[in-house]
Parts: C-alpha cells; sequence; structure tokens
C-alpha cells in the first residue's frame, strides 16, 4: 500500500480544475497539488467540447458571481494564449432580436455589459451588414460585442495540462472509482494507494452533484443534462460569416439559443448551434449510448412539473428550444439568423456537447450563477457552465481568495 499526502486534491481535469491548480502554482500558495481524473485523458467532456466562444460579459446579471469574473478572466485567457502562441481568432460578436417584441432586450443586455465592464455598443443595419452581409435584424439594431473571441478548447486544455506537468503537478488518471473516507481525508484510488489531502476541490463538472453528495454537500441539486448539437456550414457554401452571430436570448433562461460561430482554425470553418436538448444520460453523446433510463425518467418529471407550473420562464424555452434536435426546426431557428441561409448549406458536425444543468429539487430553480459550496475540508463548484471557461482564471482567483486563502 503507498500513501501520498496532497495539500490540495482537485478532482476533475477540466478547465476549471486546471485553472485552480495554475493559479495555486503561480501564486505560490501550495505546491504539492494533485488532480483525479475519471478518464484517460483530460478534455473528452464539457471543457473540451465547447465552442471555445471567450464570451464578453453581456449576458450576466449585475454582481453575480459570472459577472465578477467574466470581463478580467476573458482578457487574461486571451493573452494567455497569445503568449503561448496558441489559435485564437479575434472576431467579436453580434447579437440581433430576431423578432420585433424582442428588441427592447438590446438595452436591457446594453445596461448589463457596460454594468459589467464589457465593451459593448448598439449598431444599426448598416453596420450590421457591413459585418455579416447575410444578417437580419427584425428592427435593425444590434449589439455589437468587438473584445469576443473563439479559441480552440482543446488546445489550451491541452497545454495548460502540459504546463502543470511541468511545474510537478499530479495527475492521476481512469480514476471513476475512487472511495472516500471523510474521517481521514483520504481517497483510495484503483490501485488501492491512499491519496491525503489538506482540501479537496469538486470540479468533477457532469458529475460534480454525485462528488458533492459523497462529502454530505449539495443534497438538494441536481444535475440535469442538455445535449448542444451542431451543424457545419459547407465551405463552398456563398455564406461567409467571419463574425460570431447570436440571437437575442431569453435571459430568465441559461441557454443562448442557436448561434453562428467561426472557429479559429485557418480554414475558418463556422459551426450552428448547439442545440439545448434534455441528453438520455450525463454522458449521451450519440444515439443511446450511456443511456440512463431511470434518471432520464426523473430529469423529464422534473422538467415537466415545471413546464405545468411554468416556472423559470421554461415553457418558453420548451416551446422554442426543446425540440431544435429536429433538422428542419434547427435550420428554421438558425433562419432567423441568416435568412437566405437554406439545408444545402449546412451539414451535422460531429462535435457534441452536454451542459451538465443544476436544478434545485426543492424550489424547482434551474441555477444560473456558479454555485459553490463548502464541505469537510472540501471546496464544491457544482454549476460551472458557461462562461466557466472563458472566466476561468480570473473564476479560480475568486475560488482561492474565498475559500482556501483563509484556511491557509
Amino acid at each position: 500500500m503507498v500513501k501520498k499526502n496532497f495539500d490540495v486534491l482537485i478532482i476533475g481535469g477540466g478547465m476549471v480544475g486546471l485553472s485552480i491548480a495554475h493559479q495555486l502554482k503561480i501564486r505560490n500558495l501550495y505546491s504539492n497539488i494533485a488532480i483525479i481524473e475519471k478518464e484517460s485523458e483530460i478534455g473528452l467532456h464539457s471543457s473540451g467540447r465547447n465552442s471555445g466562444v471567450l464570451h464578453a460579459g453581456i449576458y450576466y446579471e449585475p454582481n453575480s458571481l459570472k459577472a465578477k469574473v467574466c470581463v478580467s478572466g476573458s482578457q487574461r485567457l486571451k493573452e494567455w494564449v497569445t503568449y503561448h502562441k496558441l489559435n485564437i481568432n479575434k472576431c467579436g460578436k453580434i447579437i440581433v432580436p430576431q423578432a420585433y417584441e424582442l428588441d427592447d432586450q438590446i438595452d436591457n443586455l446594453l445596461k448589463r455589459g457596460i454594468s459589467n465592464g464589457a465593451k459593448v455598443e448598439v449598431i444599426d443595419q448598416k453596420t450590421l451588414t457591413s459585418i455579416i452581409p447575410e444578417a437580419s435584424s427584425a428592427t435593425g439594431r444590434a449589439l455589437w460585442s468587438p473584445e469576443t473571441s473563439v479559441v480552440n478548447p482543446k488546445e489550451v486544455i491541452k497545454k495548460l495540462e502540459s504546463i502543470l506537468r511541468e511545474w510537478g503537478v499530479n495527475f492521476f488518471l481512469e480514476e471513476s472509482n475512487w472511495k472516500l473516507n471523510l474521517n481521514k481525508r483520504e481517497i483510495l484510488l484503483k490501485d488501492s494507494s491512499h491519496i491525503n489531502y489538506g482540501n479537496c476541490i469538486n470540479c468533477s463538472g457532469l458529475n460534480a452533484d454525485i462528488t458533492a453528495k459523497k462529502f454530505g454537500v449539495g443534497k438538494e441539486y441536481k444535475m440535469i443534462p442538455f445535449k448542444g448539437i451542431y451543424w457545419n456550414l459547407k465551405k463552398e457554401s456563398n455564406l461567409k460569416i467571419k463574425t460570431n452571430l447570436y440571437p437575442v436570448p431569453d435571459i430568465n433562461m441559461p441557454f443562448l439559443g442557436v448561434h453562428f460561430t467561426p472557429n479559429c482554425n485557418p480554414y475558418n470553418e463556422v459551426t450552428i448551434g448547439p442545440t439545448a436538448t434534455p441528453a438520455l444520460g450525463r454522458e449521451n453523446y450519440y444515439g443511446i449510448e450511456n443511456f440512463e433510463p431511470i434518471n432520464t425518467i426523473k430529469n423529464l418529471s422534473f422538467m415537466s412539473r415545471q413546464y405545468l407550473e411554468n416556472k423559470n420562464g421554461i415553457r418558453k424555452y420548451v416551446n422554442e428550444q426543446m425540440f431544435l434536435s429536429i433538422p428542419y426546426l434547427f435550420l428554421k431557428s438558425a433562419q432567423k439568423l441568416i435568412p437566405s441561409l437554406k439545408k444545402e448549406d449546412i451539414y451535422p458536425s460531429k462535435k457534441v456537447g452536454i451542459r451538465p444543468q443544476l436544478c434545485n429539487l426543492i424550489n424547482g430553480k434551474i441555477e444560473k450563477d456558479f454555485i459553490c459550496k463548502e464541505g469537510p475540508s472540501s471546496i464544491h463548484i457544482l454549476n460551472a457552465i458557461s462562461p466557466a471557461f472563458t472566466a476561468s482564471f480570473s473564476f479560480a482567483d475568486l475560488i482561492i481568495d474565498n475559500y482556501l486563502i483563509n484556511k491557509k
């Protein structure tokens, strides 16, 4: 039996977990750090499958955790990516109202963006057309965010992992069935090694609620997975979209709607999506693989109750977004932004993501902000959804400053 002692043990090798390790090292707070990852390599789930958009901080309610870390986090990550000579597309973002009654949301988003420190402005149809000639605004107005960029998420994660390994951070891969001894602050690995920790940080994304409950934390929460399906714009299409194009979102829901994203590869492939359809399991990327029948029934039952009571505006989400995995409905949604888009212009992407959306089982609330909970010698990041990737460095510092510094 081998015993290993670590000051900080991070569960989950996604962007948030890696960023916390990075900031702990950069700030010389702890030197003995380990990361446990259930897969054979990092980046196989949410962090490696997101769109790569570095958000500018427009959507989030002022003074929320998201608002506090998005703008600075985005700037820091852009500087880090540039320093390490990774791919980045500084293409900006346009948000358009796809219906006349949504026009006032442009003003609401403008106020939020300014309050959060984002660089954002309202533009007219002429300016919109000069940036994306094919784009449509129902009212002739749009919101322009010049600071939005796009990176390759897998490239970012792999570089971050490489740096952490060089700095001596320990990685334990393929550890999906570790056992916890809470009293001893000890985790048993598959090879019977015992890992003792001073502080444990739960960054396990899709499984964060399950991990938290092992520590006796977050019993009122449940993760409901939503599948994000993408399509690609064909290279031979006459449509040449060089800027992110988003619809005005329903700010009462945590989904942004189908949008166009030019990636950061040299050939500027454009993805369209994602959908936000309830998944059949936490890792149900394709077909019925990793189908979780009992959880799926429970999740759909929860959502049905929300629909009947119309809590959190979920009825509007169901009516507008739940069925966008159907190609015809997906195309119709995308055409609200680019009316000239035809089915011949697009093809299904191999990229599929799962959004781990946290829900409160007691009050039925669909949580929109990051949620951090303390447990016995542990911290639990329970709702690390967008813009967690964007804000990762600043979010990591917030977690360190609020939950680790005062214990050191």
